[in-house]
């Protein structure tokens, strides 16, 4: 079975992802292979800098540059996601190929990367904002403004709700919602079993 994970920054997706492990499952951190990528595939600097010149410097993307050119300007960041969505994509389903009995792919834009089509299913993670604000703070030692402005940013949760099968929300306790989680976890193995 292969499960999609979304949602915002700060909702918990890590503890979900912390209990498929647990229960043997393959973790596909899309961030994580997205900057595995900017390493180790010169084919994925080449299309971000034919696309974006002089943004690659050294053999090294200077991320800060190509931040400023594309989070002002909607169309190069849709282009830029073109790019990249094409890449993690590929690598996604490469890494697939050994056929895990339990996957879970972890991705913000799970839709808009064409990655949900891969997956039998989706969950999205949410929480309170006020929770979310605290959690990045806390976890990414930043001002409460940039934490507020990160979550702006992002795709409201209902966005997340709508388009998934399912929804955990992480409103309690940090041992409520692993509970949640486990269970969760525990009632799609039974259905793939």
């Amino acid at each position: 079975m292969i499960l999609g994970i979304t949602g915002g920054t700060g909702c918990g997706k890590t503890t979900l992802l912390q209990e498929i492990k647990a229960h043997g499952g393959m973790i596909l951190d899309c961030d994580e292979i997205y900057h595995t990528l900017l390493v180790q595939d010169r084919r994925l600097l080449d299309a971000i800098e034919s696309r974006f010149p002089n943004v690659v410097e050294n053999g090294m993307l200077n991320r800060k540059k190509l931040g400023e050119i594309v989070f002002s300007d909607e169309k190069a960041l849709l282009e830029l996601n073109a790019i990249t969505h094409r890449a993690v994509k590929a690598e996604v389903l490469r890494r697939l190929e050994t056929k895990p009995g339990l996957a879970a792919i972890d991705a913000i834009a799970l839709f808009e990367g064409g990655l949900a089509e891969l997956c039998d299913t989706t969950v999205a993670v949410t929480a309170p904002l006020e929770d979310r604000v605290r959690r990045l703070m806390s976890r990414d030692g930043i001002s409460e403004a940039y934490a507020r402005s990160r979550i702006a940013a992002q795709k409201p949760e209902a966005f997340y709700t709508q388009c998934c099968d399912h929804v955990l929300r992480n409103e309690g306790s940090i041992a409520a919602f692993q509970q949640l989680c486990h269970s969760f976890v525990e009632k799609l193995l039974r259905e793939i079993n």
